[in-house]
């Protein structure tokens, strides 16, 4: 059994050890899992979660990293979340974007975790809201969670950060392609990366009038700036982190900030409970209560709600 009060405080010091040993009872789903969380809550609270996403090959894991260099100047301790896809064959991650991030490895102020989906949809691992907290109480001032970039599912960054950036870069794509995708419906900020290419005036311009297009917001609401940046030579990185400065402003002085976080909660609340009552259902049944249901549903001999309210009567009944 691990000490996790110590552990905690050695997190708390800010020992990459301890955090990423924290990190992995949160992915392994230790037993030990409730008592880490009980004993982290008191502590979070305090972090900016600014979440990266945007299709493959537009820089993410390259502006992740300037940003991490642009957050230290300001004497920002800084916390990683690189989730990867999955290895089809060993199930972890391939760790490509902590190769990337080199630089900053020797930083005793710069933890960065390369996640595994382990294939759940939504570009973030399913473990990721409490690694976030994990971070959070190991004294993080920002944490920036960079996902995965597979598109129309991304949009689930937006439910686990305070302030999302959109990335984008010219010739990868239009716009309609973009809004297609849903990712222009969740940004907070918008970066043109990769700026130095020919196009990048034009994808802005585009950006800005897809931004446009159906608007209805009231005087005083946020509208979404679009900044140009070269990552790789930490070009408009500045004016990155000024927008999000600015919109992390707007959020706390009109409550937006709040609200956010208390859905992030409700909804982390309900993904341990649905998780908790699927392993019910196979403690309490196996499959066989479920196949009985299924059966009758097949045979027309029970409609599905029915059924489900069959199933759901059985473990809470």
């Amino acid at each position: 059994m691990i000490d996790v009060p110590a552990l905690v405080a050695q997190a708390r010091e800010g020992r990459p050890r301890a955090v990423a040993r924290l990190i992995s009872l949160v992915e392994g789903a230790s037993p030990q899992l409730r008592e880490v969380m009980a004993a982290l809550a008191p502590l979070t609270g305090h972090a900016y979660v600014v979440g990266l996403t945007g299709s493959p090959g537009v820089g993410k894991s390259t502006s992740t990293s300037a940003l991490v260099t642009a957050y230290r100047r300001l004497g920002k301790r800084v916390g990683v979340l690189a989730v990867d896809p999955s290895s089809p064959f060993s199930g972890g991650a391939l760790l490509g974007d902590r190769v990337r991030m080199q630089e900053h490895a020797t930083d005793p102020e710069v933890f960065i975790r390369s996640m595994a989906t382990r294939g759940h949809l939504g570009g973030l691992a399913w473990s990721a809201p409490q690694a976030i907290r994990v971070l959070d109480a190991a004294g993080c001032d920002v944490i920036l969670v960079e996902t995965v970039g597979v598109g129309q599912s991304e949009v689930e960054i937006a439910a686990q950060a305070d302030t999302t950036i959109v990335l984008l870069a010219p010739g990868m794509g239009d716009g309609i392609q973009a809004a297609k995708a849903g990712i222009l419906e969740i940004g907070d900020v918008y970066v043109v990366n990769k700026a130095d290419r020919d196009g990048a005036d034009a994808t802005a311009r585009e950006l800005n009038h897809m931004l446009g297009l159906g608007e209805a917001r009231s005087a005083g609401d946020w509208r979404p700036p679009i900044v140009k940046t070269v990552a790789a030579k930490q070009e408009g990185v500045g004016e990155v982190v000024e927008a999000l400065e600015k919109h992390f402003a707007w959020m706390a002085n009109n409550g937006e900030l709040a609200s956010r976080r208390l859905r992030r909660a409700a909804q982390e609340i309900e993904a341990i409970a649905l998780t908790a009552l699927r392993e019910r259902f196979g403690s309490l049944h196996g499959d066989r209560h479920l196949d009985a249901l299924a059966e009758k549903v097949a045979q027309g001999e029970l409609d599905s709600y029915a059924a489900a309210d069959d199933l759901i009567a059985s473990v809470t009944g």
